[in-house]
């Protein structure tokens, strides 16, 4: 078999019987042009194998201080912090809630010049070492409002990385392996949810004190230390995109470009900042409806994400003591790790999509109804243990149907993937309120709102799914008229993942 065409029928969604076969050849570049189907396989698993080696070690570790950076106001709360800021009412709740403002605001304009610069080595790490100076800082508050401001630009610059880096493996990977990719690197979250309670139960129980200062200002102290300090190394690590990653030799770069045109069914991808309208894509996604029905699924499977924050309150409802509610809150992250990986795992070899996304989702919902409807330690835990893998692998899926449904011109890919994680922020912003400390221990209006929300994702994810299947036929019969004509158009052979 040809290696062109072998390469259009894996790549792009399989068809069904009763489908058209037809595919856009696209042209093989001269360094890979003369490769046997052999040695073009072994250079693509060459290329696959060290961008995973390069990527995503580095991008995993940078979104686990991402989170031990943005949640470490939930262990700071039993380590002292409200008392010695003296906040009272909903301020620290408030302080909870102010940096998914910022978050919304940056995102989109962060990931349109991202896109439009093409250099994510240098853009992502500026922005970690930046909040992470920033989480320094909010050691160092003595007020409400210091605190409150840090969160803010907290929240304002670590905007720039989720959907940076999902715009960045995009340009590297193909749709069939993109959904494993995310899994993994959204694993970070998860890990730094395990991770975060062990660190601040070694801060709380080690550091009290130490020096003149109080625990919680140690974790930030040295939780935003370590992001800056591994910002510096990320730098020489990380790609930027195939078009101007000075480490790939030529052949590699006409590979991997090669790669994602033909998983496009013939159009490009980044080629170079001047082809790249810094608006263009931001206008594409606003005139899409599939992209505002994949909104609505992130929003809802992302409404029950602001329980990360609170997580250790909800566990410290168990009534244990403080070190002992700490290392509670690490199984059920590291269970949430390996099933999202398994299931992103799965997506990808099945090429499927809706299952993947709202199986998780009901297994969310059966945890948070769990979680509010018990009242013994064991259930109310049990559903811990089934709700996080449910929110956070739910979450995963929707924005890889995000990235998959809008795979190209790239710039529509990085503003569908920053706008649709922004707006879900905005769930952040209320949700926040919805644990104070008088809802414990069975937080039945935060649970029953999430479980709600993820409903909502259930339903819109249902529609997604048949609006797709419409598309798909439709682009059936348009091949099949070119097809009749004689046409190679660029597209054909391009199916929508459902």
């Amino acid at each position: 078999m040809n290696p062109d065409t072998k390469t259009m029928d894996t790549d792009a969604k399989s068809v069904g019987q009763g489908e058209t076969n037809a595919v856009y050849i696209v042209e093989k570049p001269p360094l890979i042009r003369d490769l046997s189907d052999e040695e073009y396989k072994s250079l693509e698993k060459k290329l696959i194998r060290k961008m995973d080696m390069r990527l995503m070690p580095m991008v995993i570790l940078i979104y686990i201080m991402n989170y031990l950076d943005r949640n470490a106001i939930g262990s700071a709360r039993l380590g002292g912090l409200e008392e010695d800021l003296g906040l009272q009412g909903y301020q620290f709740q408030t302080c909870v809630a102010i940096l998914n403002v910022g978050y919304l605001l940056m995102q989109v304009p962060s990931n349109l010049f991202l896109n439009k610069i093409g250099r994510p080595a240098l853009y992502l790490t500026a922005c970690m070492s930046v909040w992470g100076v920033i989480c320094a800082c909010s050691g160092a508050t003595h007020s409400f409002g210091g605190l409150l401001a840090c969160r803010f630009f907290l929240g304002f610059v670590e905007a720039a990385y989720y959907p940076g880096v999902l715009a960045t493996l995009s340009s590297w990977y193909v749709r069939k392996e993109m959904s494993l990719r995310t899994g993994i690197f959204y694993c970070g979250s998860m890990l730094s949810g395990a991770f975060s309670g062990l660190i601040a139960a070694g801060i709380v129980e080690g550091m009290d004190g130490s020096r003149g200062l109080r625990a919680w200002r140690w974790l930030f102290l040295i939780e935003g230390s370590a992001t800056v300090v591994i910002a510096c190394t990320a730098y020489f690590v990380l790609p930027n995109f195939p078009a101007n990653t000075p480490w790939l030799t030529d052949q590699e770069r006409q590979l991997a470009m090669y790669r994602l045109e033909v998983d496009a069914a013939g159009e490009a991808d980044w080629v170079s900042s001047e082809r790249e309208p810094l608006w263009d894509g931001f206008k594409m996604i606003m005139t899409d409806p599939k992209n505002w029905i994949l909104a609505v699924i992130v929003y809802g499977a992302a409404s029950s994400i602001s329980i990360n924050s609170f997580f250790p309150t909800v566990v410290a409802s168990f009534g244990r003591p403080r070190v002992e509610t700490l290392l509670l809150t690490a199984p059920p992250y590291l269970l949430a790790c390996i099933v999202c990986a398994a299931v992103s795992w799965n997506a990808d070899r099945t090429n499927e999509r809706y299952w993947h996304t709202v199986g998780p989702l009901v297994t969310a919902m059966v945890g948070l109804i769990i979680a509010c409807a018990a009242e013994g330690i064991g259930p109310r835990y049990f559903g811990a243990m089934i709700m996080l893998p449910g929110i956070y692998t739910g979450f995963n899926m929707s924005m890889v149907w995000t990235a998959n449904t809008n795979n190209r011109p790239p710039a529509k890919r990085a503003a569908a993937v920053a706008f649709n994680n922004a707006l879900s922020g905005v769930s952040g912003i209320y949700s926040s309120y919805l644990y104070p400390n008088n809802a414990s221990p069975r937080f039945v209006l935060a649970f029953s709102v999430n479980a709600g929300m993820a409903l909502v994702a259930v339903i819109a994810s249902t529609v997604l799914r048949f609006v797709l299947k419409r598309e798909n036929r439709k682009l059936e019969q348009k091949e099949r008229e070119e097809e009749r004509a004689g046409q190679n158009v660029i597209g054909t052979g391009f199916r929508y993942l459902t």
